[in-house]
């Protein structure tokens, strides 16, 4: 499989359906002035394009700018703005990484309580029309999940630069108390779709948790466990299992888990978003006509293209 291929499909497992639906996948958006001018202009062309929902994977600003109320504030009024539900996942930038001082050297943990003041204190998505959630109780309402048809989509608090591990050989204590409900809520989950029988189960998270090194025997210390545990449930899916995480802002369509032996894991597959400096969108759609599939197609953003023709 092409990492560059425009489209994929991929096959579910679920009966026939009268239904369909289009999803919109970002990330890592807006980085800078000229972003956040455009991205009102892109989430309209998404809405106009007939999406039933837009996902934004994280990191709503750029990772040296500040994280201050204004800035959060600012991007809870766009994400409403938006014309379909809108579900927004917790990204490093927003968070992890306020302690930064051309950030402002916030405590990390006080902005992400007030993320979850700003946009997970409801069981509902943000956007002017809403998607019901369902939260995970207890700590880490940021964690969530919603089924749309034969499909369960899955949010995780799984940020980049680590997941929050620590520079120093132990995981820090926020990573400790963390990443037990990340696994659980991740168990869960397939757990429920496997009760259900869906076709598929959709992870939705900003953090790239190589892959690549995971398979070669190299993890990561802060996604060996989430990615250990991944597989596992995986392998003992009957569906299909779609990963979508932005991070290292390359736009791409691929199959990038291996099993123990090396071999491909082929029910997984991984959409990562665009992200700066090149802006756009992936959709993803199940065909009423095709009700076993999904499409994904890419859309690169100029702001070229949001102007009107001479």
């Amino acid at each position: 499989m092409k990492a560059w291929l425009a489209a994929l499909w991929l096959l579910w497992g679920g009966q026939a359906s009268a239904d369909s639906w289009r999803f919109g996948l970002i990330g890592d958006v807006p980085y800078s002035e000229t972003e956040r001018r455009e991205l009102p202009r892109m989430l309209a062309a998404m809405a106009d394009d007939k999406v039933d929902f837009i996902i934004h994977v994280g990191d709503f600003k750029h990772g040296k700018d500040r994280c201050d109320d204004a800035v959060f504030e600012d991007r809870r009024a766009l994400f409403e703005a938006a014309r379909v539900p809108f579900i927004f996942v917790p990204g490093d930038n927003e968070w992890t990484d306020c302690e930064r001082l051309s950030n402002g050297a916030y405590d990390p943990l006080e902005r992400l309580e007030k993320l979850r003041s700003l946009f997970f204190s409801k069981p509902q998505s943000l956007g002017q029309k809403k998607l019901a959630l369902e939260r995970q109780p207890g700590p880490y309402p940021e964690h969530s999940r919603f089924r749309i048809g034969p499909v369960l989509f899955v949010t995780l608090n799984l940020p980049g630069g680590n997941n929050n591990y620590g520079l120093t050989g132990e995981a820090s204590r926020e990573f400790r108390n963390r990443n037990p409900y990340v696994l659980a809520w991740l168990k869960d989950s397939f757990a429920l779709a496997r009760q259900e029988k869906l076709a598929g189960i959709a992870l939705l998270f900003q953090a790239n948790p190589g892959f690549k090194h995971h398979a070669q025997g190299f993890a990561h210390s802060g996604y060996r466990e989430f990615l250990d545990t991944l597989r596992e449930e995986t392998l003992a899916f009957a569906g299909q299992v779609l990963v979508v995480h932005g991070d290292t802002h390359i736009s791409r369509v691929d199959q990038p888990m291996r099993d123990q032996m090396g071999r491909v894991v082929n029910n997984l597959v991984r959409v990562e978003t665009f992200g700066y400096p090149t802006m756009g969108w992936t959709s993803g759609s199940i065909d009423s006509d095709s009700p076993t599939r999904i499409r994904f197609d890419r859309h690169p953003w100029s702001p070229a293209e949001a102007q009107p023709a001479p």
